[in-house]
């Protein structure tokens, strides 16, 4: 088996070759996949892809002519790939799933305190020597109700996570977890009532058709003006548009957020030399109510690990002729949002 890894970034290269240990022959290419780069894969029956990688009917045709077989994504989500015109094709195809829901589920509370206490404005302070705390004021967590989209591994550590600081839970899931609600108290509620009474939403929810946009101007008419939203799943399922006119017109009390809608081919990239224009993304930078990481929870040395790891055990399933436990099918594509 010949793979070909789209999208390798210097930060998770080492932890790749740990695992794959000399068994393949593997090349890594800093391109993300797209139709232009589809023919790199001239040569190799199996590719690794990214979650900013396009996996569109159009780029999985040319894949499949080029005689790739094997698709791994080094990811949970498989929003970026279309799951039906790879099975009709025939690919095999392999998410990385719980690689670590504990990285994610942290960073959503890195994002929580680090808006609710201010620490960038307080740090800014202080390297310009000054120790005001006019400025610098925020709320205990302690008894606050925080929402929770999406109770998945991911979003039930959040409950756990948040339970502990001793706030009330509301949660939002197509299937409710009676664990939840007999451990931690959760009260699984409508969208309209955990917009309504949250003090902080966290989407931890998977990007589908039925969740694009969810956060919208409707949603956010129901918010509470001072309420925190953080967003550590994907960036689509908050409409740019309509969060920024919120926090431009203080309709929220600010926006905490790993992802962005328009990431593909930004971010993963330094673009300080060569700044791509993007007027949506500019705007949210530049609001003082806003906090923006560069889709880095996952980023942590366990995750890292287990993301090869997964990865390179689903190669050498597929090469003996085994399954793997991570094979997306039928009931993924539905799913999907294509």
């Amino acid at each position: 088996m010949k793979i070909l890894i789209y999208s390798a970034k210097d930060f998770e290269i080492p932890f790749l070759e740990k695992a794959n240990s000399d068994r393949y022959a593997v090349k890594y290419c800093t391109d993300r996949l797209t139709a232009k780069t589809a023919m790199m894969a001239i040569g190799f029956n199996a590719i690794c892809i990214f979650s900013a990688d396009e996996g569109s009917s159009k780029v999985l045709e040319l894949l499949w002519d080029f005689g790739v077989r094997y698709i791994v994504l080094r990811s949970t989500g498989y929003d970026n790939i279309h799951l039906r015109t790879a099975e009709k094709l025939g690919f095999k195809v392999a998410n990385a799933p719980d690689y670590s829901p504990n990285a994610i589920a942290e960073h959503a509370v890195t994002l929580i305190q680090t808006v609710n206490r201010k620490i960038i404005k307080a740090n800014s302070q202080v390297h310009n020597y000054n120790f005001l705390l006019d400025d610098l004021i925020g709320f205990d967590l302690f008894k606050k109700k925080v929402g929770v989209i999406g109770t998945g591994k991911i979003g039930k550590l959040i409950v756990k996570i948040m339970y502990g600081f001793g706030c009330a839970i509301l949660v939002n899931d197509i299937k409710e977890d009676r664990f939840l609600s007999e451990k931690y108290n959760a009260q699984y509620v409508s969208l309209e009532k955990l917009y309504a009474e949250s003090d902080i939403i966290v989407i931890a929810a998977p990007l589908n058709t039925q969740t694009h946009h969810l956060i919208n101007a409707t949603a956010i008419n129901f918010m509470k003006k001072e309420v925190i939203v953080v967003n550590i799943a994907r960036g689509a399922i908050v409409k740019t548009e309509d969060i920024i006119t919120a926090l431009e017109r203080k309709r929220i009390g600010a926006y905490a957020t790993d992802v962005y809608e328009y990431e593909n081919g930004l971010f993963f990239y330094d673009q300080s030399k060569n700044k791509r224009v993007d007027e949506l993304l500019i705007k949210l930078i530049n609001l003082p109510n806003t906090l923006i990481t560069p889709h880095q929870a996952f980023a942590t040395q366990e995750a890292l690990t287990n993301i090869a790891r997964t990865t390179f055990n689903t190669f050498q399933n597929w090469n003996l002729g085994k399954s793997s436990p991570y094979e997306l099918n039928q009931q993924h594509i539905k799913k999907t949002t294509f």
